[in-house]
C-alpha cells in the first residue's frame, strides 16, 4: 500500500518531528507487549510520511487485547508526570495545539497547570466557556493541584490523545497514530476513550482491567480526567465543549 502522508506548509518549528519522536517512544513498549503504533518512513520539518494501515472490521477480540496492550504501554513508564518523550527536547503538540512538557513528581501539579488551566482560558478568549465557568475549573485544579486525588500510581507512557480517530483496526489488530505522548495518569487515557467512544469500548475496558486493574472508584474520576480534552476542545471547537467542561469541574468538586 502507498505510505500516508501528511504534510502542512505551515506547520511550527518541531511539529511533525514531535509526532514522530512520541511514536518512536510508544513502539518502546510494543516488543514486550504494548500496544502497535504506526511506523515512521521519514520524517522533516513540513512533512511525516507513515506506513499505510489498511483498515478492518472493528471485533470484540481485537479490542479486548487492546485493552490488554495499552495497559502494557502504560506500564512501560516515564521518567516524570508531564515527562516528554525521552530524547526529545523540542515543542509538543496536542492536535496542532502546543502544550507544556514540563517534568513534575506530582501528577496533579503538573495535570492543572499543565494540561487544564492554559486551555481553559484560551476557552474563555475564544468564548466556550463564561468567566463564572472558568472560576469552577479554577477551583477544581486548585483541588487538584493540592494533591487530594493524587494516588501511588507511578508515571505511565501515554498516547496523550487517545479518542477513536487515532486507534486504527487493522489486520493485525489495533495500531495507534498521532499521539500526544507523555508521562500521566492512565486513567487519562482511558477517560479519553470513553469521552469520544470507542469501538466495543466494555471490552476494551475489560481487557486493560485483566492486565492492570484500576483502583476503586476509577468510574467516579472519569470527569477529573476527562478536564484535558475537555479544555482542549473548548478551546477551539465552540460552546457545547465548555459547558461541558464546567459540568466535569463541578463533579471533580464532589471527589475530595
Amino acid at each position: 500500500m502507498t505510505p500516508h502522508v501528511k504534510q502542512r506548509a505551515d506547520a511550527p518549528d518541531g511539529f511533525f518531528e514531535a509526532e514522530a519522536a512520541g511514536l518512536a517512544w510508544l513502539a518502546e513498549a510494543t516488543p514486550r507487549g504494548g500496544a502497535r503504533v504506526v511506523r515512521v518512513e521519514s520524517v522533516g520539518p513540513r512533512r511525516i510520511v507513515l506506513e499505510a494501515v489498511p483498515g478492518t472490521r472493528p471485533t470484540p477480540g481485537a479490542a479486548r487485547r487492546f485493552g490488554e496492550a495499552l495497559a502494557e504501554t502504560h506500564a512501560t513508564g516515564a521518567d516524570a508526570f508531564g515527562a516528554p518523550p525521552t530524547g526529545w527536547h523540542g515543542p509538543v503538540f496536542i492536535g496542532r495545539r502546543r502544550q507544556a512538557c514540563t517534568p513534575e513528581p506530582r501528577w496533579g501539579a503538573f495535570y492543572a497547570a499543565q494540561r487544564v488551566l492554559p486551555f481553559a482560558r484560551l476557552a474563555v478568549e475564544a468564548g466556550s466557556l463564561t468567566g463564572a465557568e472558568l472560576a469552577v475549573v479554577e477551583r477544581a485544579c486548585e483541588l487538584v493541584a493540592g494533591g487530594a486525588l493524587d494516588d501511588d500510581r507511578p508515571p505511565a507512557r501515554l498516547h496523550g490523545d487517545l479518542w477513536s480517530g487515532n486507534v486504527l483496526f487493522g489486520p493485525e489488530g489495533v495500531v495507534l497514530i498521532d499521539p500526544a505522548a507523555h508521562g500521566g495518569h492512565p486513567e487519562t487515557d482511558l477517560a479519553m476513550l470513553q469521552l469520544f467512544g470507542c469501538p466495543f469500548l466494555e471490552e476494551v475496558l475489560a481487557g486493560y482491567q485483566q492486565r492492570s486493574p484500576l483502583r476503586d472508584g476509577w468510574q467516579d474520576r472519569v470527569p477529573l480526567h476527562q478536564l484535558h480534552p475537555l479544555a482542549v476542545h473548548a478551546a477551539g471547537h465552540g460552546r457545547a465543549y465548555g459547558t461541558a467542561l464546567a459540568d466535569a469541574a463541578a463533579r471533580v468538586l464532589h471527589l475530595a
